[in-house]
């Protein structure tokens, strides 16, 4: 996420690094090439050069402190103008109601339907909802049968009407249907077009009328750059949207729809979203994400989802098995599964300060733990629970019945084994931390 521009801005700071002192020269050429990072990463001119503008402005004002060098206070002055520009801080979420209602807007291929099923899920997990999905795109065909999908995987009913071609009328019998099934929530899925049209304005805008949502969200593909922010600002001109969702930043994102859309349209992002897992949607922290842009990593937003991840009291049967030395192969697979579920491999990597550069080029999988996955798989339940009684023999059925090559299954098995190692070091440790228990 936002690579290229984290690159090129922390390339910038090279000008003023190391330097005894701020002047006028080191802070011109630095902010110079921070400006034209922002604009390679599709950030409007004018937002760009006001942004810029203001950093310098604090930059030569400041007076450096003994302790702190001209290029530390420099990264915390764009960190902090970063966070600015992005909202300040996380705006709240409104899902109170009886129901509460919540519209779904944007253009066709940003992503919403996606993005109604990870929201329902949010909700329903995280916040102890019980929502309802409904199928208000009468003209794709295949949206009613995703959103199905989804609402299956994730054990929340959606509410459909196949042969009608009203979204009012689909949505107010949703409401009635809610309100007799005690559903605290609905998120209505509407359609997109390919681009912004007097029709499709018209029906969205007559769907807040008739139902006078609590809060209507704009979702946006942030891989479309300054096309994204354009398009936020007509729709928002009839919607008069409450926040903006930001979709697939696991993908090739420049990063100028998450800079410039606040400053545009004067509205928070709300949310964002990467790859197609149910569990990928994270509150949008400006704070967070200017860490993320600088190379510092996003701890806080890691150790969260490994908390929505990790059941507590499969954490402390886990830690009573590693202080006894008894973890096994069925316990790493469950481990191998929650973390998973917690997103893009590379994705997770990017939150842990330092290691955002490092992972540039480097290419990782979803199915990285593949081969993993299949050598225990291809164990009896009895040799997963005791991995002592797995002789050369037992190896060789394995490797056969996984596919996989014996030296891979060794090298496998001799991980494991270091693994176990350092965990039984860890029992010497006075209390070793539950890493992803709720707190």
């Amino acid at each position: 996420m936002f690579e290229n521009l984290s690159e090129k801005i922390a390339s910038a700071f090279k000008q003023i690094k190391g330097e005894g002192r701020i002047s006028d020269l080191n802070v011109a050429n630095t902010v110079k090439d921070i400006r034209k990072a922002l604009l390679d990463a599709d950030v409007n001119f004018k937002i760009a050069k006001e942004f810029t503008d203001k950093v310098k402005e604090k930059a030569m004002g400041q007076k450096v402190l003994t302790a702190v060098s001209p290029g530390q206070l420099m990264i915390k002055i764009v960190q902090d103008e970063l966070t600015e520009l992005m909202g300040g801080m996380a705006s709240g979420f409104n899902a109170t109601g009886n129901p509460a209602i919540i519209l779904i807007a944007g253009l066709q291929g940003s992503g919403k339907t996606t993005f109604s099923g990870k929201l329902a899920n949010y909700l329903k997990t995280q916040k102890g909802k019980s929502p309802l999905l409904v199928a208000a795109d009468v003209y794709r065909p295949a949206a009613i049968d995703q959103l199905k999908v989804l609402g299956g995987q994730i054990g929340v009913d959606v509410y459909a009407e196949p042969e009608n071609k009203d979204p009012r009328a689909i949505a107010e019998n949703a409401l009635k249907q809610a309100k007799t099934t005690n559903k605290n929530v609905i998120i209505i899925d509407t359609a997109g077009r390919l681009a912004v049209d007097e029709v499709m304005m018209n029906e969205v805008a007559g769907l807040k009328a008739a139902l006078q949502p609590q809060e209507i969200l704009f979702v946006v593909d942030s891989m479309t750059g300054q096309d994204a922010v354009n398009t936020a600002k007509a729709f928002n001109e009839r919607l008069d949207f409450t926040g903006v969702v930001l979709t697939k930043l696991d993908g090739d994102t420049r990063g100028g729809a998450a800079l410039s859309i606040k400053y545009t349209v004067q509205k928070p992002i709300k949310f964002i979203s990467s790859g197609e897992k149910m569990e990928t949607l994270d509150v949008f922290h400006p704070d967070r994400m200017a860490q993320r842009i600088l190379g510092m990593g996003d701890i806080a937003s890691l150790v969260e989802r490994a908390q929505a991840q990790f059941d507590d009291e499969q954490a402390k049967k886990l830690e009573k098995k590693i202080r006894k030395n008894q973890f096994d192969f069925q316990d790493f697979l469950d481990q191998l599964q929650q973390i998973k579920k917690m997103g893009n491999l590379k994705d997770l990597m990017g939150m842990i300060p330092g290691m955002g550069k490092a992972m540039k080029d480097i290419d990782i999988s979803d199915d990285a733990f593949k081969g993993v996955e299949s050598i225990i798989s291809s164990m009896t339940p009895f040799e997963r629970s005791n991995p002592d009684v797995i002789d050369l023999k037992r190896k060789q059925r394995i490797a056969k019945g996984c596919g996989r090559d014996m030296n891979e299954v060794n090298q496998f098995f001799k991980q494991f084994e270091q693994m176990k190692q350092m965990m039984k070091g860890m029992n010497n440790m006075p209390a070793m931390p539950r890493m992803g228990g709720r707190r």
